[in-house]
């Protein structure tokens, strides 16, 4: 797909240096590994707690790297959803060593991963189109190698034993085209905003998903505090929307200008030795 996409001219030749492709192609396939191995080791309860604790760890990596500082709004808002998608999803909770070890893992190469895209975006100048270029094939090409080997150490199934037939690569093919709709529309929206804002706006895919799990499948699953734990994430993310995008509510803080102001009372002072000498 980035082959065509290149063909199509909406890739463009640009620079991406090999160690800072490594470095997010090792936190991109942690994050893919270690949440199929976090899901397969522990329930699915204990699964959605580490995909929620995704957004504060974004906001720890945020507020280290790049010092941004958030208004308490914004925080509140933040808390909003977790608690929302926490009521709609978080049911049974059971966690062993190995998969509590799996769930940390993803979470902080997840959180790292997705820092990572706005990152190299804004470092190298690199549109989502031109990043999806570089990481893309380099990542496809590692997990097709690990992934067979990874999966056997796992599982103790071969990928090649499996009895494929037309209806499963029609599925497989499907989900690998859907895939680059999914990794391009993340790319852009954290160039545009930030891995925070990403991760807000995805856990809307949780309650969209609950809501046509109604629609096709019925009532069954979707219950009174199900329909509360939507209706107060939603809320959640209008608030976090509206806090985020006022003055103060997210933005970097400023290093420089005491230094700046320093230098211009230099300057003043200096301007006026030089007029007191003429």
């Amino acid at each position: 797909m980035t082959a065509a996409l290149r063909w199509f001219g909406f890739i463009q030749s640009s620079h991406l240096p090999l160690s800072e492709l490594l470095k997010f192609i090792l936190f991109a396939n942690f994050s893919i590994v270690g949440m199929n191995v976090n899901l397969m080791w522990n329930s699915v309860g204990f699964y959605q707690i580490a995909k929620l604790s995704i957004i504060p760890v974004s906001c720890f990596l945020e507020v280290v790297m790049d010092k941004i500082r958030y208004s308490r709004d914004t925080k509140l808002s933040i808390a909003v959803v977790l608690l929302g998608v926490g009521v709609c999803t978080v049911t049974d909770l059971s966690v062993n060593t190995q998969g509590f070890i799996a769930a940390f893992i993803a979470v902080w190469s997840t959180s790292l991963q997705q820092y990572y895209v706005l990152h190299l975006q804004r470092r190298y100048n690199l549109s989502s189109f031109n990043l999806l270029g570089h990481t893309a094939p380099a990542q496809a090409g590692t997990l097709l190698l690990l992934g067979p080997f990874l999966d056997y150490w796992l599982t103790n199934k071969r990928v090649d034993a499996y009895n494929y037939n037309l209806v499963s690569l029609m599925f497989i093919i499907l989900s690998c085209t859907i895939a680059v709709g999914t990794n391009l529309s993340q790319f852009i929206c954290i160039g545009r905003f930030t891995a925070v804002s990403f991760q807000v706006l995805g856990h809307m895919k949780t309650i969209l998903v609950l809501i046509m799990g109604f629609f096709f499948f019925g009532k069954e699953g979707l219950n009174l505090h199900v329909v509360l734990g939507m209706i107060i994430a939603v809320a959640g993310m209008f608030w976090y929307g509206n806090a985020s995008s006022k003055p103060g509510g997210k933005e970097r803080r400023s290093l420089s200008l005491p230094t700046s102001r320093q230098q211009k009372h230099a300057s003043f002072s200096d301007s006026n030795e030089h007029g007191g000498n003429v």
